[in-house]
């Protein structure tokens, strides 16, 4: 779950009104939705935004949290039969996510700079996750040595990013791309 500082009422009020905002927002212009916009709809001034979120990124990733929250713990899962399969199976279910959902893709790829310790970085719950997929995939000598859990979700985002909107067309340019990671 996400950890922020404590917060009192109202402003838990009006940092879930910006999120909800910037979700609206995000999702119809992307990541590089008006922060102005965003901090109007939520009936906040642009000094209330930035004193909750004091970067882009750090409103992306509150945004998407959520979500890549739940991304997590199905990667997290008992491990099965086939650390591959595993492996591809979460990675695909990564890029369909990024790919559907506007933004996100840019902000892991921003990576975790001008977050604070306080916040939970969506880029290092979702690598937490495919270090472990990687580590079981590469002790039962399933993928390329060189393969790093950072060149992966790289490949991933690059994927989503390309192919936004387009969730199919991600999968299957993802399954393509895997087939070269296997040796």
């Amino acid at each position: 779950m996400e950890r922020v500082k404590s917060l009192r009422a109202d402003g838990q009020r009006n940092r879930e009104r910006i999120i909800e905002a910037a979700a609206e927002l995000v999702g119809r212009d992307g990541a590089q939705a008006s922060l102005e916009e965003i901090a109007r709809r939520a009936g906040v001034g642009s000094a209330t935004l930035h004193r909750h979120f004091p970067s882009r990124q750090s409103l992306l990733e509150a945004v998407f949290r959520d979500g890549v929250a739940q991304l997590c713990a199905r990667g997290a899962a008992q491990p099965g039969e086939d650390p591959v399969a595993e492996l591809a199976a979460w990675l695909e279910d990564v890029t369909v996510y990024t790919a559907t959902h506007r933004g996100l893709a840019v902000a892991l790829l921003a990576g975790p700079e001008g977050l604070s310790a306080e916040e939970i970085c969506c880029t290092d719950m979702l690598l937490d996750v495919l270090n472990v997929l990687v580590a079981r995939a590469s002790s039962a000598g399933a993928i390329h040595a060189g393969a790093t859990s950072e060149d992966l979700m790289m490949l991933a985002n690059a994927i989503a990013v390309a192919n936004e909107d387009d969730p199919l067309t991600a999968r299957r340019v993802l399954r393509l791309a895997l087939t070269g990671v296997r040796p």
